[in-house]
């Protein structure tokens, strides 16, 4: 009784707590005036001290404002030197992006509604014939991709054990903490093996329950995690003789901020021609990985045992682009090397690397994985095809975010909203979502692009970055496109970098990402390749039988 007439308050002071996050989160000191500055400095090309002053005044507080913020939603971390740089550079990443829009949360919601629509349409117009990707079941590509795709599923246990405990009540939530209970006290390995935290070494006993590997194959396991320096191991692998390095991907607050860290840096490396640009904040986690395995002889190690085992990096998500970039590092000592990236992010290399690395590294990517997509030119795709179609969509916003509700929910056919550009004039539009209102009185960057098509072909803000090495890209094969769909078919392809330069919309947009969907995606694919192989020695013992 005393809990129930005690609810109401506590429910109440969850909101206000959430409201006063928000509006410190949200609330914007520069107001209208920081579109206007910017949108007049690039009309006159800040001709004057003066005003070339005052813009730079207003990007200096556009940036403390987002470093504020930043600081705050990481408040319960210990902040250090690599934390205060690390903020500035995610400061001014954000304060650059959001500087010519007054998008508002619910406009953005309703755009991303409309999109997800307008994506669906598109879809499900039949493909020209040059745009399905096909191969004839004998095709050396084909065999090819299926073997890769066989080493995919067997390499990506290593890459999700990196995850430790989480991952592995994540995927067993009723037996997994009763088996780590019973079975990790007495598999500790020694000081020598082990760096940092493993609490009644349940990372441990996840990462053996994972792999199926014993203690005594586990050269190094290290779940050190700070800003650039996150968790691996080195484990030898006899099924596959292999040497595997195995990288964790995000999973703290410090992993984000490395992720986050996505200003540009050269690569420079002694006899490779192709260096460019990288993921600055993924390459300084290689580089902390490369120090480790090198300078501390964890690999000198693992050789001395196993001479004649290849090496093989691996990692999912964070932990892929930085065994990507691990396995750039480490090409020239190690040349027969092998990296698996799972679900890397897309903004990570330059296309001359990209394509130097085609030779020794594989990306898998599964459906409409959003984060394989991320790079800031898709951001700043995204955030124009926002603008573009609810500045085009002349429906009150709440009726396009209840049948957005409901077309993620239950399904059903995708609305017809007016939302492409077909000649309208701006009087035309009775009733222009309300942020767009605010655009198009400031004209910013983002809405001009509406009426000046040169400003989408214009010299792009940041430098393209894409996927690491051969992709394969695996898709659903069922029709079903909600997330309760049962018996998922998937099949598999090759392709090119350039499918994915485009963010798509979608609610499995972050579940394809997940480590256990892309491994029940590649274990299916896998299951059925040994099927067709046991059906085809079947019938060939058959015909060989027969008269």
């Amino acid at each position: 009784m005393a809990f129930s007439s005690h609810f109401p308050l506590f429910c109440s002071w969850i909101i206000i707590i959430f409201t006063i996050i928000g509006v410190i989160i949200v609330f914007d000191p520069l107001g209208g005036k920081k579109t206007v500055c910017f949108t007049d400095g690039v009309t006159r090309n800040l001709e004057s001290s003066q005003s070339g002053q005052l813009l730079y005044n207003v990007k200096s507080t556009a940036t403390r404002v987002w470093e504020k913020r930043i600081r705050l939603l990481c408040c319960c971390i210990v902040q250090d030197d690599d934390h205060r740089v690390a903020f500035t550079s995610i400061a001014e990443l954000f304060r650059a992006y959001f500087s010519d829009t007054d998008l508002v949360p619910s406009d953005i919601a309703a755009g991303l509604t409309l999109l997800h629509q307008e994506q669906d349409k598109m879809e499900s117009c039949p493909k020209e014939p040059e745009e399905v990707l096909c191969h004839s079941p004998s095709s050396p590509v084909t065999d090819d991709l299926d073997i890769e795709l066989e080493n995919a599923a067997h390499y990506m246990h290593f890459a999700a054990a990196a995850y430790g405990w989480p991952y592995y009540i994540y995927t067993n939530p009723f037996t997994a903490l009763c088996k780590l209970n019973a079975d990790c006290c007495g598999n500790r390995p020694t000081d020598s093996d082990i760096t940092g935290s493993d609490r009644h070494n349940f990372h441990f006993g996840s990462i053996l329950k994972i792999t199926g590997l014993q203690y005594r194959d586990f050269i190094h396991i290290s779940f050190h995690n700070k800003i650039y320096e996150i968790p691996f191991f080195v484990a030898l692998d006899h099924k596959k003789e292999a040497i595997v390095v195995a990288v964790r991907g995000t999973l703290s607050f410090e992993d984000i901020l490395t992720d986050l860290s996505a200003d540009c840096e050269d690569l420079t490396l002694e006899d490779v021609l192709e260096n460019g640009f990288v993921h600055k904040g993924i390459t300084q986690a290689a580089n902390y990985i490369y120090r480790k395995l090198i300078n501390d002889g964890i690999l000198n190690q693992a050789f001395t045992i196993a001479p004649e085992y290849k090496l093989v990096i691996v990692g999912h998500s964070l932990g892929g682009g930085t065994a990507s970039i691990l396995a750039i590092m480490l090409r020239n000592s190690f040349p027969t090397l092998k990296c698996y990236a799972f679900s890397p992010p897309g903004g990570l290399l330059s296309k001359s690397l990209a394509d130097y690395t085609k030779h020794f590294i594989v990306s898998v990517i599964v459906g409409k994985d959003l984060v394989a997509r991320l790079s800031m030119p898709n951001m700043e795709d995204l955030k124009r095809r926002i603008v573009r179609i609810v500045a085009n969509c002349n429906r009150p916003k709440y009726q396009i975010l209840l049948h957005g509700c409901w077309y993620e929910v239950f399904g059903g056919d995708p609305d017809n909203f007016p939302t492409e550009l077909d000649g309208r004039n701006q009087d035309d539009l009775t009733q222009p979502l309300l942020a767009e209102e605010s655009l198009m009185v400031h004209r910013s960057p983002s809405y001009n692009a509406l009426e000046d098509e040169s400003h989408l072909n214009s010299p792009p803000q940041y430098p393209h970055l894409y996927l690491p090495g051969k992709i394969i890209h695996i898709v659903e094969e069922s029709s079903a496109k909600r997330l309760c769909s049962s018996d998922i078919k998937y099949t598999a392809s090759w392709s090119k970098e350039t499918v994915f330069s485009s963010i798509l919309i979608s609610p499995k947009m972050i579940t394809d990402h997940m480590p256990d969907v892309v491994l029940k995606a590649l274990n299916s694919l896998a299951q059925e390749h040994g099927a067709c192989i046991s059906c085809q020695t079947r019938d060939f013992n058959t015909n060989v039988v027969d008269p």
